[in-house]
């Protein structure tokens, strides 16, 4: 977790390609490290309520996450307005442990097919429906939603009940008394310090990121990060605009043309600077009616 959020800053302050986090392996990573949370939630839940429901450590423990979750929500919410926390990691893991309490009593088996459910789920339910913000959280939305950590309770429930339904198994196996002599033995100083870092887990998630962007930002003061090229930033982020609508060749064609369009009329610096406003301004609509035109033209010969 601590690795791959330092990598997210890294990007953030520009010693890196801002995406490097949220693409290719490292989204894989992202998504095991959340889907690792998740799991030992269910797991705990079935260790913690073998012998029935203990509610009063359970209701102070939700509290807890709960309460943390708003208010990363709240702090997000000043930090990247755009793309704060309304549904991260901390809000699933609440929402998934009231939900996991209802397979506890269930079959294994049944638990397994709801994690199945679970993530069939958002390939064959979505619906405009979902994607009014009061229902992003379910999962379901037709267009995804922007945040810096978006957990939702589908198709994220799925390790959670994962976790139950092994859970259950190990309480009904032999393996917890043959575990059970194994804390007699002489602890060394790593084992005893990852028994200390289990117990404050939920510390340790809330002051770890906070320190690793202050040690960036306080390094960025003494080595800035170089400079981004505007032209290179441009071209790739027309291409990714350009790509899930349009084929590569074409894309391609069209931010070429659309860049030395820019450029030719000065337009340019004033549209990285923020100073021209895309959806209003007839010069960029202008243009980039004529670069699709002339880059459908060029992918028609091409082909």
């Amino acid at each position: 977790m601590a690795i791959y959020h330092f990598t997210w800053d890294l990007g953030f302050f520009g010693y890196i390609e801002p995406e490097t986090a949220t693409t290719g392996g490292w989204r894989i990573f992202a998504r095991l490290i959340a889907g690792s949370f998740l799991f030992l939630v269910g797991f705990s839940l079935a260790l913690g309520h073998q012998n029935g429901f203990k509610a009063r450590p359970f209701f102070m423990r939700l509290a807890k996450i709960g309460g943390t979750a708003a208010i990363i929500t709240v702090a997000t919410w000043f930090a990247f307005p755009d793309t704060f926390i309304f549904f991260g990691i901390l809000h699933a893991i609440a929402t998934a442990s009231v939900v996991g309490l209802l397979f506890l009593r269930l079959p294994i088996a049944v638990t397994l097919l709801a994690a199945i459910a679970a993530v069939a789920a958002p390939f064959y339910l979505r619906a405009p429906l979902f994607d009014h913000p009061a229902l992003w959280w379910v999962g379901l939305s037709v267009d995804i939603p922007r945040s810096n950590d978006y957990v939702p309770l589908l198709p994220w429930l799925a390790p959670v009940l994962l976790g139950i339904s092994l859970g259950k198994f190990f309480v009904a196996s032999a393996l917890p008394e043959r575990w059970a002599g194994l804390g007699g033995r002489q602890k060394v100083w790593w084992k005893s310090l990852l028994e200390t870092a289990g117990r404050h887990s939920l510390a340790i998630y809330l002051i770890h990121q906070p320190l690793l962007i202050a040690l960036v930002y306080s390094f960025s003061l003494l080595v800035p990060a170089p400079a981004p090229d505007p032209v290179a930033g441009y071209t790739k982020s027309c291409m990714r605009a350009c790509e899930p609508e349009r084929g590569v060749g074409f894309c391609e064609s069209f931010c070429g043309c659309t860049l030395s369009g820019l450029q030719d009329q000065n337009l340019f610096a004033d549209l990285n600077r923020g100073a021209i406003d895309v959806t209003t301004d007839e010069r960029i609509s202008t243009i980039s009616s004529q670069c699709t035109a002339k880059a459908e033209t060029t992918t028609d010969l091409k082909e």
